[in-house]
Formats: structure tokens, sequence, C-alpha cells
């Protein structure tokens, strides 16, 4: 106990007395800092998956292009022009001319080594493998870059990969076991990563040579907090100044506070269950152990008629959200979007859930729960959620007691961060799953994470998928849709792809979240959405936000918003301080919520 008070002591002075550290430092500079409720996965950008690994990757490295703040569509970045040939399959890019931050020059030969390295090495491939898949060569001539393709693709400018500079990265000898952990990293984005402290902060500072100009702070902090009640916390007390993807019900408790903006707009992403339909690896070899009742889509129909939505909607999320009667793509995406009616729609109807299984031959036992058509095991499944998530807890509430009105036993399994990826996106020792995405402009890549190209390896390499899904069906749909360049037939077509989802039920969407963020107005003086009409500000499809904002000072004008360390500092003790008090310590990662990711 005596170890534990003087630990919580000497936290205590870190956050009182922050004016101590900095006595030494030169001049206060323009800090702003965003508090996130969920930890870098990887700096490799090679391999990272998690929002706010995406997020980062958008601030301190180029892509070739990037969405356009007003209407998303793609817009120049390292790539200031581009020409493609009749056919379509071959695009020739013409790199900037601009600078990494180490001072080398950007050429063509960086993006072609990036894109040849995902090509030929599949430990490069699990951020975003699908983004090469139909690259038939990439070749470099000075600022010219050339991609050829196997068939025309309609996603080519919305290419999600990050260009890395291959005078760097060219030394790494084992990209799948590279963390990427050498500051300051080299990067051609508006900020620079200077450090990372893992699951506590990432510190970025301005790049003075970003082609379109200096931000206008001087340094961007990302604050890890592992307990969603300690982040409110840090926003009301002033440790930080911006927190996204909030929860309702701490969204509402932000309510009152003068100092603070509530920011309400609608989402970019979907909730859904991933289902555990019968894993197989990319070489067709079964794997993991979920419940072979999963395997029948008479089940998996059953499930989702059992499951009352707009309750989840009302209840869980505080009726911040939208039924999702479609598929994994929001409604933000108008043209994109697709939605069930009539007879397709799978409402909430148990009596109907009860027939399906009964006609289907699965009998309920003495006890209430449903066996097996051959009587070899019952309907008892697993529901894997993480650790210390509020929202999941409640949303396992409510699906527990509506399975078990069709005969279903749904058993709550709670993970750490760490091993709920590793168990629902490579060994696949689940049943069902929360998970989700957030979805970009072009949705071809949250489309691809249900390919059959996106199951692991053997040896639990490459992968990135969100359900184990491979069917020939979407396959092909997909390689329609890939090659569609005409915009409006190109969309009936990923409609049809998301009914395909929406009917075989490899994963069953729930509700499609409002982005629910709050900032303090006393930090932060003007602040850029994307897209810049009622978008979002952390976790949106660009940098923009973060590009764009300004900081508030005591006289209106320049920034001052705690210094380099010191607030830094302060910020995590704070955090520290909220959590061990409420019994947790806040050095342990865990994940965020499924839906977190990108």
């Amino acid at each position: 106990m005596r170890k534990l008070l003087a630990a919580l002591a000497a936290l205590c002075l870190l956050v009182v007395i922050p004016g101590t550290a900095s006595a030494a430092e030169p001049a206060q500079k323009k800090v702003i800092k965003i508090g996130v409720t969920q930890a870098v996965d990887s700096m490799n950008p090679f391999l990272a998956v998690r929002l706010v690994s995406g997020s980062i990757q958008r601030m301190i490295y180029g892509f070739l292009t990037v969405p356009d703040s007003k209407t998303l569509q793609p817009s120049p970045d390292l790539a200031e022009s581009w020409t493609t040939s009749p056919d379509g399959l071959t695009w020739t890019f013409k790199i900037r001319q601009t600078k990494w931050s180490d001072g080398q020059p950007v050429t063509a030969e960086d993006a072609a080594w990036t894109f040849n390295k995902m090509i030929t090495d599949d430990g490069a491939k699990t951020g975003n493998g699908p983004a090469v898949e139909n690259f038939q060569s990439v070749t470099a001539n000075g600022q010219e870059l050339t991609i050829k393709l196997k068939t025309p693709q309609a996603s080519m400018l919305d290419n999600p990969v990050p260009i890395m500079p291959k005078h760097v990265w060219e030394k790494v000898k084992n990209i799948a076991e590279y963390d990427a952990e050498v500051y300051p990293a080299v990067g051609s984005g508006p900020y620079v990563a200077v450090e990372h402290k893992k699951d506590q902060f990432v510190r970025l500072e301005a790049n003075p040579d970003y082609w379109r100009g200096r931000p206008k702070i001087d340094e961007l902090q990302i604050i890890f907090y592992d307990n969603p009640a300690a982040s409110i916390v840090g926003l009301k007390k002033g440790d930080i100044d911006l927190i996204g993807r909030l929860n309702p019900s701490d969204f509402e408790s932000l309510k009152g506070d003068d100092n603070i903006v509530q920011w309400n707009t609608q989402g970019r992403r979907a909730t859904y269950l991933q289902i555990n339909h019968g894993a197989t690896t990319s070489d067709d070899k079964p794997i993991g152990d979920g419940h072979p009742a999963l395997k029948d889509p008479k089940v998996r129909t059953a499930l989702h008629h059992a499951i009352d939505k707009q309750k989840l909607v009302d209840e869980v999320q505080g009726g911040l959200a939208k039924p999702a009667d479609g598929s994994i793509i929001p409604p933000l995406y108008k043209d994109y979007f697709w939605e069930a009616g009539g007879d397709q729609k799978i409402g909430f109807d148990v009596a109907k859930a009860n027939k399906i299984l009964d006609d289907a031959g699965y009998k309920k036992g003495p006890d209430g729960l449903r066996t097996m058509p051959d009587g070899s095991r019952k309907l008892q499944f697993r529901f894997s959620i993480h650790t210390d998530a509020p929202i999941e807890d409640k949303l396992a509430e409510y699906l527990t007691g509506w399975l078990k009105e069709i005969g279903i036993g749904l058993t709550t399994k709670r993970l750490d961060s760490s091993k709920f990826s590793e168990e629902t996106g490579t060994t696949a020792l689940f049943d069902i799953a929360i998970s989700g995405w957030s979805v970009n402009p072009d949705p071809e890549e949250v489309l691809a994470t249900h390919l059959c190209s996106r199951r692991p390896t053997a040896s639990g390499e490459g992968g990135g998928t969100e359900s184990f899904y491979c069917d020939p069906t979407y396959e092909n749909l997909y390689l329609q849709q890939q090659k569609e360049l005409d915009r409006g037939k190109r969309a009936d077509v990923i409609k049809k792809m998301e009914e395909r989802l929406y009917t075989d039920a490899p994963v069953i969407a729930l509700y499609y979240p409002n982005d629910l963020e709050g900032y303090r107005k006393d930090r932060i003086a003007s602040i850029t959405p994307i897209p810049e009409d009622k978008g979002l500000l952390y976790g949106g499809s660009g940098y923009w936000p973060f590009y764009t904002v300004e900081a508030v000072s005591k006289d209106g004008a320049a920034a001052d918003s705690g210094g380099t360390s010191t607030g830094l500092i302060a910020g995590i003790a704070a955090a520290a301080v909220v959590v061990l008090i409420g019994g947790f310590f806040v050095l342990r990662r865990r994940q965020g919520a499924a839906d977190e990711r990108e």
C-alpha cells in the first residue's frame, strides 16, 4: 500500500507542478493535444490496421492522392498530375518535386519501391494488401511513376498506401517483424513523428518543408487513454484539447461545459457482428474452432431476425446512430449506400427466427437450448468483445437475451487488444465477435476485407480479413466493380456486393454510429472538418482537420497549450491518476472498440 500511495503522490506532483519541468525550456510551443481511446498497433505502415494508426500515417506520410477537403474526391498529393491509357491499363503519375523530412528528394523510385515491396513480400501486405493485387508492374523513371494493371481499376486514384522513403526502408530485412520505432521518422507529410511511447503517446512536430506549407501549430500530441472515463476527465480538466470517437454516454456528459464544443455529425463507419461461418486460411485449410452450426446460412439468418436493431440504437447508442438495414457502407456515402427493403429486409421477428431453426432441424432440449440436427452439440456460442468496453458489454446483454428466446446460448468472452485481433483475424478462435470498419470515400478497401485473399496464410502472415469470407459470387462482383469505370454502373455492382453480404451474413450490420467528438474552444481557435460541410475531425478520411487547426493563446492569437514535454507528461499522469484510483493502471494496453479499425 505504501508503494501504491507513493506512486500516486509522484503522479500527482507531475500534474500539480508542471512548471518545474519546463523552467529550462526556451519558448512555449503551439501545441494541440488529441486524446484517443485506442493505442497504435504498429508504427510500421505495412502492418498497421487500426484507425489511430491510419490517422497518424496520414499526417506523417504522403500518398499519391488525398481526398479533397470539400468533395472527398481524389486530389493531388505526392502525385501532382496523372494520365491513363485509353484501355485503362497504364497509369502514369508525375511525382511532385519535394523532399523527405531528412532532406532527401522524393522520387518516383520511392513509390515504385513501396508498391513492389507489397507485391513481392507477404509480410508487407497486412495493412493494405489488396491495394496492389491488380498491379501487373510498377516502374520509375526520375519523377515519372508507371503502374501497369492486370485489368482496369476504378479505384486507382483512391489508393490507400502511404509512400515510403526507399533509402530508409530498403535497409529493413524483415518487414513483418519491423516495429519502425526509429525517430525522427522520415516522412513527407505535414508532420514528423519524433517520439512514441508504447500505449502512452505519439508526438508529432510540424514539418517545415511540407509541400503545402508548414502547419499552423508547432506540435501535435496523440495521447492514448486506456479508459474512456479518464479521457473525458482529461478533456474537462484541459489535459487534452480534443477527443473523438466518443460513446454516447461520454458525449452526453460534456453538456453544460462552456469551454467544450460538442461535435455530432454523420459517421463514416458501421458496427457489425463478425460470424465464424467456417474459417479457412488463404490455401483453403480449415482454421479455428468456430461452432459448426454457424456454417449454416439458415442459422445466421435466424440470428439476424433475433436482433432488434432499433432498440440497440435507442438504448445502447442513446439514439445517436442509425439502424443498419443495409450492410457495411454507411449512409454518409450516398452513392454507394445500399439498404434492404420489402420482403428482402430481415426485420426483428423472434417467431420467424424460431420457425427457421425448427424447420432446419435444430430442436430445443429440456433446458431450452437447441442442438445440432444430428444431436451432437448444443447451440451455445461465444461472443467475443473487448475488455473495458461498456457499450459492448451492454450490447452483449441484449444479444444474450434475444438469442435465448430462439434457443441459443451466448457466453460473453472479453479479450484484450492483442488477443482480440489475433483470435478474430488470424487464428479464428471465436464464434461471434463485435466488429466494424471506418469506410473511406471510395469503399473498395472495406469491400476487400471480405475477399478470399484477405484470409491469413497458414503461418499467420498477410490477412486483414474482417470475416474469413471466401465466396465466388462476391469475388466476381468485386472484380466487376474494380474494372467498371462508369461511376453509376460501378455503384450498382457495389450495392450487389453489399446485398450479398447482407443475405449470406458472414457479417451482420447492427447500426451506423454518429461521429461524436468534443473539443475545448479555449484551446482550439479553429479547426476544419473533412468534408468541410458537417464532416469529421479526428478519424476523418484525411489529415485536413489537423493541418488547418489553430490554437488559442491568452491574447487570442498564438497558441500556448502547455509546452512540448511538460503538458504531455501532465496529461499522461492525470490519465494514470484517474485510472489508478479506479483500480486499474494505464500502462497495460487494451484495444478500443472493434469499429476503431480502418
